[in-house]
């Protein structure tokens, strides 16, 4: 994957300014570290709805066909399943996990800015015993309709399991969609259904289906998911990472997880917008008290910290807008 100039120098000067994520006292993770030192590039995120307390996450490349499963409560690995039936990964750069108890992991990124003529996405059951092994995989070959691209973000509808992929574009990009159901016969083609105003690192869908979040480098925004067919709510409350490459919410869609790349790299917990109720209500998260609003409810220090990352990457990148403005 591509890093942004500068990123390290920007979290560096500012992170005087930051103040570690907490979680308030309620349901939902609260935040980890992930300590395997096989995990040097933690490039997706996802809950295990089989396995409480514990979330997917792989390398982003040169480790080979693996997952790896993740006790939130020690950060430790409690399982590394290798996939077979599949051929070499290239640029693994997300996982989702369906609503068949499958996991979906988004072969999608493709550092020579789409070059590559199609792209993977690779479907196993999710273990039901987490222990070491090996598990057989469905390769799917995926293509876009309006030509190659980067990509780093895959979520799959909890409701009807249509998968959906967000390419990663400085100036914004767009929300693809796939067919109906995937063929693993055949080449799969996604189209692009709605904007996105990010430059987008990864995303997820709420566990009831009624929010998308969306997560760069420096901020995040959230959409009434509406069957794929997005509405902008408002902005996200993201932390400053080292390089913030992930996203999940947590089991019960109360918060959000977001993830870094980098040895001894932390997931730090947020409240999702809307929080209980959102996880309760498919329209939820437009009814958050963060709508419209880019910091949520989470105190002075955290906004001042975010307000130093924007001059920092508007001086690093000549003033190139994070978000693209409607």
């Amino acid at each position: 994957m591509r890093r942004p100039f500068a990123l390290l120098a920007g979290v560096l000067l500012v992170g005087a300014f930051a103040v570690p994520a907490s979680a308030s006292d309620g349901k939902g993770d609260k935040g980890f570290t992930i300590s395997d030192p096989r995990i040097t590039e933690s490039s997706g995120l996802a809950a295990s709805r089989l396995h409480p307390g514990v979330y997917w996450t792989h390398n982003d490349s040169s480790d080979g066909p693996y997952i790896y499963a993740v006790d939130s409560a020690t950060g430790k690995t409690v399982a590394r399943v290798a996939l077979s039936g599949i051929g070499s990964p290239r640029d693994v750069e997300a996982i989702s996990i369906g609503p068949d108890d499958h996991i979906y992991v988004g072969d999608i990124g493709d550092n020579l800015g789409g070059k590559w003529p199609y792209v993977w996405i690779y479907r196993l059951p999710e273990p039901k015993k987490l222990v070491d092994q090996t598990v057989r995989a469905t390769q799917y070959v995926v293509k876009y309709t309006d030509g190659a691209r980067n990509a780093e973000s895959l979520v799959v509808d909890p409701k009807t399991g249509r998968v959906y992929i967000i390419d990663k574009n400085e100036n914004g990009g767009h929300l693809f969609e796939g067919p109906a159901e995937l063929s693993a016969s055949g080449t799969n083609y996604f189209r692009p259904v709605a904007t996105v105003d990010l430059w987008a690192t990864d995303a997820a869908i709420s566990p009831n289906g009624g929010q998308l979040a969306v997560r760069g480098y420096f901020g995040g925004i959230y959409y009434d998911w509406n069957g794929g067919r997005i509405k902008r709510e408002g902005r996200l409350e993201v932390p400053l990472q080292r390089q913030g490459e992930s996203v999940s919410y947590s089991p019960d869609g109360t918060r959000l997880m977001y993830g870094s790349e980098g040895e001894d790299s932390p997931v730090q917990a947020k409240e999702a917008p809307g929080g209980a109720a959102a996880a309760k209500t498919p329209s939820g998260g437009g009814s958050s008290s963060a709508s419209g609003s880019d910091g949520g409810s989470s105190g002075g220090n955290l906004k001042v910290g975010a307000l130093a990352v924007v001059v920092v990457a508007a001086l690093a990148f000549g003033a190139r807008r994070l978000f693209r403005r409607r």
